[in-house]
């Protein structure tokens, strides 16, 4: 770590975030969860020095006293803003706060550590606990995805902008969760769409998953379900297009099967049009 004290050198390196950093800064996680802060809130801190609040943080979120920990942390931003312990209070505050589920908080801690301390070795992590509280928003596919969209925006600017960082591996994995969840929903929508016989809507929503999420676990039965769309529509020339696009790059796929029987119970085949032979299975980079 940058500059950090002996309590919490190198412990933000860990991806898997959870033990390491809490540990290596003396912090029982097991805390968290029986917090019974004093209303302390009237109290002021001018007197004490950075340091002597920092390490008194540190110890109130080893007594479970995570929230009077917040406090003080916000307490050294405040009265010393231009210290190192600022920078190192605002990481801490925003890690707590990520880790006991204020993501919203997080989310506005981390932000404003990178645009205050770009340049610090730090930043990457702080970009990625940005991407984190996001993805743990992240709801089933009947809801709204923007905590989907705003986990990719964040995450790939952990790999663009810190590319060499520890970070860059799981911000991939999660921008690929993302893509998936928000191709799931299109899928959701589309079948609703063709359950209603709302064909055009129906294939609007899988030419989306075609079209911009071909990486994900989606793609075989977005494939399908056009077959099922277009075929009832009248359009046999794109159902067989899709039926045998999804053939050539997935002769194994129950989707597959699916659309074949379709098409040979009505005596068609599989047959390309002359557009779109091959999906991309590449994932983001």
């Amino acid at each position: 770590m940058d500059s950090l004290n002996r309590k919490t050198r190198g412990s933000f390196r860990a991806i898997a975030l959870p033990a390491a950093i809490i540990v290596g800064a003396g912090i029982v996680l097991g805390g968290c969860s029986r917090e019974k802060d004093v209303d302390i809130t009237t109290l002021q801190y001018e007197a004490d020095p950075p340091q002597q609040l920092y390490d008194e943080a540190l110890a109130n979120i080893n007594a479970g006293k995570v929230g009077e920990a917040l406090r003080k942390f916000q307490s050294i931003q405040d009265q010393n803003p231009l210290s190192d312990y600022a920078r190192r209070a605002l990481l801490m505050q925003t890690y707590m706060q990520y880790r006991t589920g204020k993501y919203e908080a997080a989310v506005k801690s981390g932000t404003r550590y990178v645009q205050l301390y770009p340049n610090s070795k730090d930043a990457a992590y702080a970009q990625y606990l940005v991407g984190l509280a996001y993805s743990k928003e992240i709801v089933d596919v009947t809801q709204d995805q923007t905590a989907a969209e705003e986990t990719i925006v964040q995450m790939q600017k952990v790999i663009d902008n810190y590319p060499d960082s520890d970070y860059a591996g799981d911000a991939r994995a999660k921008i690929r969760y993302a893509r998936d969840q928000l191709a799931g929903k299109n899928m959701q929508v589309g079948r609703y769409y063709l359950e209603r016989k709302d064909y055009v809507a129906a294939i609007s929503r899988f030419n989306v998953v075609v079209n911009q999420y071909s990486d994900t676990n989606q793609i075989e039965e977005a494939l399908e379900r056009l077959v099922e769309a277009y075929y009832a529509m009248g359009v046999v020339s794109e159902a067989q297009n899709a039926a045998w696009v999804l053939g050539h790059n997935y002769p194994d796929s129950p989707w597959y099967q699916r659309a074949y029987k379709l098409l040979n119970s009505k005596g068609l085949q599989p047959q390309s049009n002359g557009r779109g032979s091959a999906v991309s299975d590449a994932t983001p980079s």
